[in-house]
């Protein structure tokens, strides 16, 4: 549980330092934007690394890359959804299908 839980927490920093600076800095120097990125991203890292090491004991890299994938996929959405103000498409369901089938393809050998 520790995993999931700093995993969505560093995909909320991951998904604010990539795409955060589109909303309110799109008039501020570049620079600005990659140093501001750069800044959220040490956090997103600082919650990351310890997932993974973590969940390294329970979990197969792979696993914890479908982890991830389908917490990032989660995170946009909602980021997309509720910070930038984009409506979700179907294309988002489908996409979320293709994961659970990915999910259920890497942890079928643990089940």
């Amino acid at each position: 549980m520790k995993t999931i839980v700093l995993l969505f927490a560093s995909n909320i920093f991951m998904t604010f330092a990539w795409y955060g600076h589109l909303r309110n800095m799109q008039h501020k120097p570049l620079v600005l934007a990659v140093l501001v990125s750069w800044g959220l991203a040490f956090f997103e890292y600082a919650l990351q690394v310890p997932a993974n090491r973590i969940g390294y004991q329970t979990f197969s890299l792979g696993q914890l890359k479908i982890m991830q994938e389908i917490i990032t996929m989660i995170v946009f959405a909602g980021f997309a959804f509720w910070y930038m103000d984009r409506p979700l498409s179907w294309n988002y369901l489908y996409a979320g299908l293709c994961m659970v089938g990915a999910a259920f393809f890497i942890f079928r050998d643990s089940m």
